[in-house]
């Protein structure tokens, strides 16, 4: 059973907020894609009931229920975070995120190393500005048109959203049996995540083509990288970079997925993120 809340910020804001329960269970938060609301992912239930781990999450500023913030970067996730941690009690926690929650989830790696035990980014991006790294190369082409649009500022993207430009996943075979199978989970996510609007994605791809507020090779706790070898939506070379330039990171690249059929792994992402976070902070993980 999920349990939805509303937790009040210091400055005024709502987050709206999942969270699975279970106080003696590793609690790990949940960062979505854009545009999705937050609620957990219920293909991973199981695999997270038999690891004893507790989903918690919310919907990014702008999504669903929680109140909008224009002009948040990536880096103000784990503020977010630590406020929804707080008024839960928990202490120490792992992050998880896809897609564009990929980001947030490092962020959260980053900027709380005394409470993140270890971070799993799933098909998530490179920062805009990582040196070396041709960041639309291998990008689809409605991607690169709305991700290029958003780095010409706001209202060039408003224009591009208010224009009807369609973006096209062109999704893989293998992404299409995903979505025909346990994922097609993300058709409750996706909807809700643009009833009120496009403001929660177009605040997100803003954030994602400016200064992340972090610098990814700082973070001290283990992180886990997946990546689909045929992802047009976030192409491999990000998964790649991140790899080759954050210390504590391991990367899992899988040759025949693209963005979504590489959410078929989290089930090992998940037993892999238990066994880091066990290693490096013991039993106790309230």
């Amino acid at each position: 059973m999920v349990m939805e809340l509303d937790i009040r910020l210091a400055d005024g804001r709502t987050l709206h907020v999942y969270d699975t329960g279970g106080a003696d269970r590793l609690a790990v938060f949940w960062h979505h894609g854009t545009p999705n609301i937050g609620a957990p992912p219920a293909p991973m239930f199981a695999a997270a009931d038999r690891l004893g781990l507790r989903w918690v999450s919310h919907d990014r500023p702008g999504y669903g229920g929680s109140t909008p913030l224009p002009g948040r970067d990536i880096a103000s996730a784990a503020t977010d975070v630590a406020a929804v941690a707080d008024a839960l009690g928990i202490d120490r926690f792992a992050a998880m995120g896809h897609s564009g929650g990929g980001p947030h989830a490092l962020a959260c790696g980053a900027l709380l190393p005394d409470r993140v035990l270890a971070v799993v980014s799933g098909a998530g991006m490179a920062p805009y500005d990582a040196q070396g790294l041709d960041w639309f190369a291998g990008m689809i082409p409605s991607g690169v048109a709305s991700l290029r649009a958003a780095a010409a500022g706001r209202e060039a993207k408003e224009q591009h959203e208010a224009s009807g430009a369609e973006y096209d996943p062109e999704f893989t075979p293998a992404d299409l049996a995903a979505l025909n199978g346990e994922w097609s989970w993300f058709g409750s996510v996706v909807g809700p995540a643009t009833q009120a609007g496009p403001g929660g994605l177009i605040d997100d791809d803003l954030a994602y083509v400016s200064t992340w507020g972090f610098d990814p090779p700082r973070i001290a706790s283990p992180v886990l990288l997946l990546h689909g070898g045929r992802d047009g939506m976030v192409p491999p070379s990000h998964g790649e970079w991140l790899a080759r330039h954050c210390p504590t990171a391991e990367l899992r690249r899988y040759p025949e997925d693209g963005h979504i059929s590489v959410l078929t792994h989290a089930e090992a992402a998940l037993e892999w993120l238990r066994e880091r976070a066990d290693a490096t902070h013991g039993a106790d993980l309230k």
